[in-house]
């Protein structure tokens, strides 16, 4: 069996590191509006419309159609994101990553 040990100070810090990262994630989820239009996702994410109507045409992407348009639930997004880490690192701009920083 295997058995980790910490000493409280330790385990003080990863808590409060973890509530940290929650706290400024729910922070950033909490000041986007619930659907973003194409413009506000393109602003949010830092690129442009190549690589949005790439991301529209991606199965696995959370975007929907409102009267033709597309739109991003932006709760979706944000654990599209999570889950997607990698794609978003290498693709977002520069924008988002600041955003991120602040937000993760």
């Amino acid at each position: 069996m295997l058995e980790v040990k910490f000493d409280e100070d330790q385990l003080n810090r990863i808590i409060n590191a973890a509530v940290d990262r929650a706290l400024e994630r729910h922070s950033l989820a909490n000041s986007l509006p619930p659907i973003l239009t194409r413009k506000q996702f393109m602003e949010l994410m830092d690129i442009g419309s190549t690589k949005a109507a790439e991301l529209f045409n991606r199965e696995d992407f959370p975007v929907t159609r409102i009267a033709g348009s597309p739109r991003v639930l932006t709760h979706l997004l944000l654990e599209w994101c999570e889950r997607h880490t990698d794609w978003t690192e290498k693709n977002a701009g520069p924008g988002w990553t600041r955003r991120k920083g602040q937000a993760s």
